[in-house]
């Protein structure tokens, strides 16, 4: 099933908010309902999280249930599968994706094997929330986005918002699933003040609870002519072409995944079918990863659905550099879309 902005009913009671609020205030809802979530991590307690993820719930909870932990990621990533295979529910911050590196073992030989390992009988209901992205010269080793890297190793979902709304929604959603969730979100879209502005980092978020189903892909623009099928950060990219390409009588309809796993493979097929053809952008690596996987999803099925090769937008097979113009040159912007874009129409030569 796909939603479209379009088809949504009206809704309940909204106002308008930055994606780190509404993570915060979906955490804070949860957290207020069910005494088993709790949320732990490097500097989420009184600094609020770097990102502001946990602005405020410390005073709100206490430090029982919001925790600052020490910089060992294996040590409380461990303490977080053990709260989860005895009963409770525990949101855990890396902080940053490219984190992971140093505690793989927990994420992956255990936190996602334990229920496939137990026959079943064991259950992880656990979040591993993370910041990721560039385009803020924070260097090689914090932005990279990996959530490619997640997806492909069995046993986790994994859920990417763009939006506040979503951001609240999909929270909701990974605290109350029974599967462990892995969260990834962008910082370029949590509408903090000391990093570079983006306009639809804060927009309508209902007041109370709002779930998001994990797995169901959103057609934020309709389109007839090209389908742009992405995620996070560059869904605001692709929102961005999509506004100027109008202009030109050219109607861009952009798909946003929202999750990786489950990945919405009908909606890729439903929106190919309908314009033909198809851009992929990602701003994880290219190879081996999610817009190879969305290419797929198609020719696997019907390749007839194209009327031209697809074509993928993504960061080449490099470490994202630390310059500023080398960084961007690396990203997926809208330059870089907008150029797949007039390509797959045959715009280009």
């Amino acid at each position: 099933m796909t939603l479209t902005n379009q088809e949504l009913p009206a809704g309940p009671e909204t106002r308008r908010i930055s994606t780190s609020k509404a993570m915060v205030e979906a955490l804070a809802q949860v957290m207020e309902s069910d005494e088993r979530v709790f949320y732990m991590g490097e500097d989420v307690g009184a600094y609020g999280g770097i990102f502001s993820s946990t602005t405020g719930l410390l005073d709100r909870f206490g430090p029982d249930r919001i925790i600052d932990t020490p910089i060992s990621e294996t040590a409380f990533i461990g303490l977080g599968i053990g709260a989860a295979v005895e009963g409770l529910r525990p949101v855990v911050e890396l902080m940053f994706a490219d984190f992971m590196g140093v505690c793989l073992d927990q994420i992956y030989n255990h936190m996602a094997k334990i229920h496939f390992e137990s026959g079943g009988n064991v259950k992880v209901p656990m979040v591993l929330t993370m910041a990721a992205g560039g385009g803020y010269s924070d260097g090689a080793q914090h932005s990279q986005c990996l959530w490619g890297t997640f997806a492909h190793l069995p046993g986790m979902k994994v859920v990417v918002p763009s939006s506040p709304a979503d951001a609240k929604g999909l929270m909701t959603a990974a605290i109350r699933d029974d599967n462990p969730v892995v969260y990834v979100f962008h910082k370029g879209v949590m509408g903090l003040p000391w990093m570079a502005k983006n306009e639809r980092a804060i927009d309508e978020v209902p007041v109370g609870e709002h779930v998001v189903p994990i797995g169901v892909a959103n057609v934020v623009r309709a389109g007839d002519d090209v389908s742009v099928v992405t995620i996070s950060r560059s869904v605001h990219h692709a929102l961005d072409v999509a506004d100027r390409l109008a202009g030109e009588g050219i109607g861009v309809e952009v798909v946003d995944l929202r999750s990786l796993v489950p990945l919405d493979r009908q909606a890729v097929l439903s929106t190919v079918a309908k314009t033909g053809r198809l851009v992929v952008v990602d701003e994880d690596y290219l190879s081996f990863g999610m817009s190879g996987e969305v290419v797929a999803s198609v020719t696997d099925v019907d390749p007839s659905l194209f009327s031209a090769p697809p074509v993928r937008v993504a960061v080449p097979d490099v470490p994202i550099p630390y310059a500023h113009a080398l960084e961007q040159a690396v990203l997926p912007g809208s330059e870089r879309i907008e150029a797949a874009v007039r390509r797959v129409l045959g715009l280009t030569g």
